[in-house]
């Protein structure tokens, strides 16, 4: 049995966004606000920073950043050292899903490119999302009573999670509008609404003749024979 047609729009084509992409990954929600979803971007925006900040504040401000792997061990790779950034991430793991909050992380890519171990501060940045020595690292780890430790999880948790901001905004939203020359509701109503030539009717169907049933007559009834009387049953 076929179904009857639908009225719903087609949809039109998936387009992608890599400039809401790349927004949404310098600021989360970026993207979003910028294709006109300024709620959903918001929520992005307010819900990853709130996240990602209060797991620094857990740290101290201290659990956001790369190593200077200068005086540290090489690290080999399919027999090949891991040079510069990639020996850094291979210490810290964390950052790599840190960075993904974008520009919030930005600062630790500074201090480890700017990194002078003969400083105590950075330039611009200070102390914020700089590698802290051997003696305050060990301090945090042992008197931050497991925090510090909770603080980083939490901001490679809005790190990852805005990886999903960023396939949202580069891939566009779910519900698009329709194409401007479909022809809609409005137009339907439109074209209801207007005066009709009125058709005539089609004529009645003629009668059908019908052939009467014929039933036999019924059979005569007899008439009960009449009594006989009791001096004729016997002589006299």
């Amino acid at each position: 049995m076929a179904s009857s047609p639908t009225n719903d729009p087609p949809l039109p084509p998936v387009t992608l966004d890599p400039i809401a992409g790349l927004l949404s990954y310098i600021i989360p929600g970026l993207g979003q606000i910028y294709q006109g979803r300024v709620g959903k971007g918001l929520l992005f925006f307010g819900g990853l920073y709130l996240l990602f900040f209060y797991g620094m504040w857990m740290g101290q401000w201290r659990n956001v950043w790369l190593p200077d792997t200068e005086d540290l061990p090489a690290v080999a790779f399919a027999g090949t050292d891991m040079p510069g950034a990639a020996k850094a991430i291979s210490y810290r793991p964390q950052f790599l899903g840190q960075v993904w909050i974008g520009a919030a992380a930005w600062p630790g890519v500074y201090q480890y490119i700017a990194f002078d171990k003969a400083k105590d501060e950075g330039p611009i940045f200070g102390k914020f999302q700089r590698m802290p020595d051997e003696k305050e690292l060990n301090d945090l780890q042992r008197n931050g009573n497991k925090r510090w430790d909770l603080g980083w999880v939490y901001t490679v948790i809005a790190g990852v999670l805005n990886l999903l901001v960023i396939y949202d905004a580069f891939a566009g939203p779910m519900f698009r509008d329709p194409p401007s020359d479909w022809v809609g509701d409005e137009h339907e109503e439109a074209y209801t609404a207007a005066p009709r030539t009125p058709v005539p009717a089609a004529p009645p169907p003629p009668p059908v003749a019908t052939v009467p049933s014929f039933k036999p007559p019924a059979p005569p009834v007899e008439a009960p024979a009449p009594p006989v009387p009791p001096t004729a049953q016997g002589g006299a």
